[in-house]
């Protein structure tokens, strides 16, 4: 099971609840780095003063902002006195009909374990979550930001969601597009849609780029199209470069199809319940 990467309360009205967050996705795009064609070494970059050329430790780098051709150098002190809400506090603000949040603004979901002794405060607010057909609009302090997000129900579990600011979203920028449509034309593109129309389920989909380059790698190694990797110490243990990429793309293989039996697992769950549970 994942590690954690927070730990806390919820807190609405006086009720307070313990959870632990998880990260509910995870990305499986594959991961390349810069490399001298010539001879496979890495490419490192340097943190150099544009001024006097010089390589700085990191312990010498402030955060600047540019403000009217300045620039503003911030301290790590000179965030502390920022007033931030608590950091180990999911603090309800609100609860709002779900379909009032746009989906634009929606980010990273979390899954939500209760903690210790927290089992029967955790179920009544997901299953008063359920019954008010509500979702809470939360604020919480992530990696020393706030955050705004949506504390909902999924599965049985609670979930947080990460929302973006009103001021993130990005107005169109190019007028809405106006034209005479037929009744027959529309008509027309009711039945193609209704031709097309399906349940939706993950688990249908894969992503074929990424497939084609996986396989792509595999046939670079399977036809001895590598190099070593540079610097290995003499008398060191060396690992099969070969053995070892081949171990990962098994590994890959044999994650997707658990991931998408997984998720016709849940489906199928979903679709078999007649209604959500709801507290007695």
């Amino acid at each position: 099971m994942p590690r954690s990467m927070w730990k806390g309360s919820i807190s609405f009205g006086l009720v307070t609840i313990a959870v632990e967050m998880y990260s509910a996705t995870v990305d499986r795009d594959v991961r390349f780095h810069q490399v001298h064609r010539d001879d496979g070494g890495r490419i490192r970059y340097k943190r150099v003063c544009e001024l006097d050329g010089e390589e700085v430790p990191y312990e010498r780098i402030g955060k600047g902002f540019d403000v009217d051709g300045e620039t503003v150098i911030l301290e790590d002190a000179d965030f502390e006195s920022i007033p931030l809400a608590a950091k180990h506090v999911i603090d309800v603000v609100e609860f709002v009909p779900a379909a009032q949040i746009d989906p634009i603004l929606y980010e990273k979901s979390y899954y939500l374990e209760p903690g210790k002794g927290a089992a029967k405060a955790y179920v009544l607010l997901r299953e008063a979550l359920a019954r008010a057909e509500r979702v809470a609009v939360v604020k919480v302090v992530m990696r020393q930001k706030e955050q705004l997000a949506v504390l909902r129900v999924h599965d049985e579990l609670l979930m947080l969601g990460t929302i973006r600011w009103a001021d993130e979203v990005r107005a169109p920028g190019f007028p809405v597009p106006e034209a005479e449509v037929r009744r027959q034309e529309l008509q027309m593109a009711g039945s193609l849609i209704e031709t097309m129309s399906a349940d939706f389920d993950p688990a249908d989909f894969t992503d074929d780029y990424r497939e084609a380059v996986e396989k792509l790698i595999e046939a670079k190694v399977t036809g001895n199209e590598t190099v070593p990797m540079p610097g290995t110490e003499e008398g060191a243990e060396i690992i099969d470069l070969r053995e070892a990429l081949k171990a990962s793309m098994e590994r890959l293989k044999k994650d997707t199809p658990a991931k998408k039996a997984t998720a016709k697992k849940t489906a199928r769950k979903a679709a078999k319940k007649a209604a959500p549970k709801r507290a007695s």
